[in-house]
């Protein structure tokens, strides 16, 4: 048997560990995603209209509804990835990660099982916090097919980027609650970004803080996707920081993965 047949084999076989944790112990995963549909529900029947009129000009519950959620379907997505970092951080504290490195198989295996998980648990947390959307009213009916496959492209694109971050982490942190706190930036940084309201909106000390980050690009292209606003420069800002992101978080993995034990 190949090699690449051998990696392909035991990455299949740690993701589907990493899927049944998720199927028998949901609770986490409940959790994260509680917190972004609880968020799209407050601003939208909460502060829906008073947004509305402070972007708009006018009373629009419906018009700020279509605003925000791209930015709460980025914010789904970090919030996911904290399960991840969490998850890798058991795994080293409970000393799996030491026993697997004593089994014959292949090593990259592991960490490709929880980013192959996380990137499915990511989409499939985007498509339930989308399906409330559409339940409460949210509609992108002018974006044609293409459209929505590259938003979804997107999606599992910034899904692969932040988990791979989030895995190094998990595995850098001294226990699962130390791992959910270094990795709490993966949720706070979407609040701080377009999300909510327009970055020309914002004070203009606040303003360098969310224009220069990862989220506000991939947000305002997704808005573009849905909704048919401008990009701009935002699309290859978007997917440069993502391949960024996922160059340095992969880099750093590894090399904490194949560092000797202490």
């Amino acid at each position: 048997m190949s090699s690449l047949t051998l990696a392909a084999r035991d990455s299949a076989t740690m993701l589907r560990r990493n899927l049944l944790h998720v199927r028998r112990y949901p609770s986490m995963t409940l959790n994260l995603l509680l917190t972004p549909v609880v968020l799209l529900l407050l601003f939208v029947y909460v502060f829906g209209d008073v947004m509305s009129a402070g972007i708009a000009g006018g009373a629009d519950r419906s018009a700020y509804l279509a605003y925000l959620v791209p930015g709460i379907m980025l914010l789904t997505i970090g919030g996911t990835t904290i399960g991840s970092a969490v998850s890798v951080a058991m795994d080293v504290t409970e000393g799996i990660i030491a026993r697997f490195r004593t089994m014959a198989i292949h090593r990259g295996s592991v960490l490709i099982g929880h980013v192959a998980g996380s990137v499915l648990q990511c989409m499939m947390s985007v498509v339930v916090v989308g399906a409330v959307a559409v339940a409460i009213g949210f509609r992108a009916t002018d974006a044609t097919a293409l459209e929505w496959l590259a938003a979804a492209g997107l999606l599992a694109l910034v899904s692969l980027a932040l988990t791979w971050v989030a895995v190094g982490m998990g595995l850098t942190s001294p226990n699962a609650e130390a791992a959910g706190n270094n990795a709490l930036p993966l949720m706070v940084l979407p609040l701080l970004s377009s999300a909510f309201v327009p970055v020309d909106a914002m004070p203009g000390w606040f303003q360098p803080v969310a224009r220069y980050q990862p989220f506000t690009p991939a947000i305002e292209t997704l808005r573009g996707l849905l909704l048919g606003t401008e990009i701009g420069h935002n699309g290859w800002l978007a997917v440069a920081w993502c391949l960024a992101l996922a160059a340095l978080g992969y880099t750093w993995s590894k090399s904490l993965f194949n560092r000797p034990p202490k």
